[in-house]
């Protein structure tokens, strides 16, 4: 095998090699049934016993029972934006928005779409250098919900202390670090996350319910968008992408075989430390974009002096093995994504790159 890059992308991200090289094993023939798992029917055993085996494990590493239902559905995260308030904001209801980055600016904007939605919380005017506060929350009479994005792919920010909405349903976009951290599921009652980071590759969006929020959700839109019929049929209503929950099988057999989320949550602190450390002793070379207490360790974003410097960085930085470091269009700046299966000696040589190229240019 060629040397692989050191993979910082955000998005189709990196998957662990493990997983990859288990799912090429397989590819063609699937447990020696003479097809692929891609050719099989979605109705067969061997792909129900899959599904529900993958759903299974999931529950048990997030550690929740089953009063929770595991959904497997297509459309990414996105589209969840428009599920939540589809299902669960009903006419006489207001949906409660905390925006802390782009992410959770455009659900809000497709809950506004369905009925009345308010901003209880926002960190857009200090322009998503940080989230916002407990004590910013205010929350809407006859509230249906509470949404939020626990860690913001695009800003680098995450909230380490998650919102008391009292008796109100929370609802959480995870997509970017869903079993990245020790987190109390149970406080949620929705969560939802696009696979293409932690989860798997892109193609399947994982969703975790109480089963009690499904007793309120509308019967009166399409079958197809609700979430009561993949609940019922097992996420086997339409045909689902059963390659992409075959690997995102693999990927949480992967993750129980390296200790669990206690033990990724140690190790992607230890990864983000060493490229936060970087940026924190380089006297300013490097500017780190979110405040220090809100920091990801799933996504670091920096920036340099100038854009000029910032395009040189990625351009050298593919020409020494890495990919993806360059920033969002609408933050700018560089970005590298740490997410789980990235290694430890990944953001060493990031971190190493860095002290180097400041060497050079500072």
């Amino acid at each position: 095998m060629t040397k692989r890059m050191y993979n910082f992308n955000p998005g189709p991200a990196a998957l662990p090699i493990e997983v990859l090289e288990q799912a090429q094993e397989n590819f063609v023939e699937y447990k020696q049934l003479g097809i692929s798992l891609m050719e099989m029917s979605h109705r067969s055993k061997q792909v129900e016993q899959l599904n529900e085996e993958t759903q299974q494990l999931l529950l048990d590493i997030v550690g929740l029972n089953n009063e929770y239902k595991v959904l497997f559905m297509g459309g990414g995260a996105s589209t969840q934006f428009a599920l939540v308030p589809l299902n669960f904001l009903l006419p006489d209801r207001t949906a409660n928005y905390i925006l802390s980055g782009n992410f959770s600016e455009k659900a809000y904007s497709e809950a506004c779409y369905v009925g009345k939605a308010h901003i209880a919380s926002s960190s857009k005017e200090q322009k998503w250098v940080n989230v916002p506060g407990q004590h910013a929350l205010e929350l809407a009479d006859h509230s249906a919900y509470v949404h939020m994005t626990t860690n913001n792919t695009i800003e680098g920010s995450r909230f380490n202390v998650f919102p008391d909405v009292g008796n109100v349903p929370l609802i959480a976009d995870m997509t970017s670090d869903i079993l990245s951290r020790q987190v109390d599921y149970e406080k949620f009652a929705l969560v939802y996350a696009g696979a293409q980071k932690n989860l798997g590759p892109a193609g399947i969006t994982t969703v975790i319910i109480r089963e009690e929020l499904l007793e309120h959700a509308r019967k009166d839109i399409p079958v197809i968008m609700r979430y009561e019929t993949f609940a019922k049929e097992k996420s086997l209503y339409n045909t689902p992408p059963v390659h992409s929950i075959y690997v995102m099988n693999l990927v949480l057999k992967w993750v129980v075989e390296q200790g669990g989320i206690a033990a990724l949550e140690k190790r992607n602190a230890e990864k983000a430390g060493f490229v936060y450390q970087t940026i924190d002793a380089s006297g300013g070379f490097y500017k780190g974009i979110v405040n220090r207490a809100d920091r990801s360790d799933m996504n670091i974003t920096w920036k340099l002096a100038n854009d000029e410097l910032e395009q040189q960085f990625v351009k050298e930085s593919v020409q020494n093995g890495f990919v993806g470091l360059s920033g969002h269009r609408s933050v700018g700046g560089l970005r590298a994504s740490a997410y789980n299966a990235v290694p430890v000696e990944a953001c060493k040589a990031l971190a190493d790159f860095m002290v180097e190229f400041q060497r050079k240019n500072g």
